[in-house]
């Protein structure tokens, strides 16, 4: 088991999102998390990804208890084991394709070398090698959430948490991107949790995970 999440709980004030949240996921395994708009997908995405902290409960993360983590160790092991595909590609406007999948590598300290070696090896099993020198604003939003699929690979994370990845994609470039999901499943072995609200992207997933006031219905 790759991540395990026991009675995850979350309040914002009086409003209570996650009301004790059980969850687990294998390696390999692509889950859908599903469910009305203010239902809590997006806030379970954050605490499993370690992004925001639940206000009560466990995350086990590789058999690691993250919970117990402080913020520098939890930056630390963020960045080598987690992975984030988000809406909006979040791609620094500055910077190539190239250096915008090298950024979680430099931060992690690895050799330069080795990081855009696996960087130009990504690009090339996501199509856009011919891209590695534009910047965002030169590339189409589907070769932008491409790089930004890449940079999420570029450390070879355990978990991959995508939040409405497609959501900013026309149908042509949403199809693609989702069935890139399982070609990099097929040929990486990679895990990934989906924030979805589209349907066909939630029914091609290993299980279906669906929110409803607070909790994930059985």
């Amino acid at each position: 088991m790759i991540l395990q999440g026991k009675q995850l709980t979350k309040s914002y004030g009086e409003l209570n999102v996650l009301k004790g949240i059980d969850i687990s996921i294998e390696k390999g395994e692509i889950v859908s998390i599903v469910g009305a708009s203010g239902a809590g997908k997006s806030t379970l995405l954050h605490i499993l990804g370690t992004l925001d902290d639940a206000d009560g409960g466990e995350l086990l993360i590789k058999g690691e208890n993250v919970t117990r983590f402080n913020s520098n160790q939890m930056a630390r092991f963020r960045n080598l084991n987690i992975g984030f595909v988000f809406q909006f590609h979040n791609l620094l406007p500055e910077f190539s394709a190239m250096e915008n999948i090298c950024i979680p590598g430099y931060i992690g300290n690895k050799n330069a070398k080795e990081v855009e070696k696996r960087a130009l090896e990504l690009m090339q099993l996501l199509g856009i090698s011919n891209r590695k020198n534009n910047k965002p604003s030169e590339m189409s939003g589907g070769e932008q959430q491409r790089a930004s699929v890449a940079r999420a690979l570029i450390n070879s994370p355990e978990i991959v948490f995508a939040d409405e990845p497609s959501g900013n994609l026309d149908s042509k470039n949403a199809n693609e991107l989702h069935e890139l999901f399982f070609r990099l499943r097929s040929e990486l072995q990679q895990t990934f949790v989906i924030v979805t609200h589209n349907e066909h992207l939630a029914q091609m997933a290993d299980r279906i995970l669906e929110i409803k006031d607070g909790m994930i219905l059985k």
